[in-house]
């Protein structure tokens, strides 16, 4: 069923690019290469389960945690929804 001046399928194109958008970022993201043995930040050791599990680990998790509790720029749809748009 199309919605007003949409065709049908647009919003699950929408959809369906904001995730692939989301996955092609994590994917970037990703670390990739050889880590290191001791920590970028504060220079603790990084211990061989973390490498092993996390290839191309360049920090310890204490400091990776306080990296990933920092606030980000909040990611937002740019493609917008009809419901956004109508407001």
């Amino acid at each position: 069923m199309a919605g007003g001046w949409t065709r049908d399928g647009a919003v699950q194109e929408q959809i369906d690019d904001t995730v692939t958008d989301a996955v092609r970022l994590a994917r970037a993201r990703m670390l990739a290469g050889e880590g290191e043995t001791h920590c970028a930040r504060c220079g603790e050791e990084i211990p061989e389960a973390r490498r092993r599990a996390l290839p191309g680990a360049r920090t310890c998790v204490a400091c990776q945690s306080a990296l990933d509790s920092r606030p980000t720029a909040s990611s937002f749809n740019r493609r917008g929804s009809k419901d956004s748009q109508l407001r």
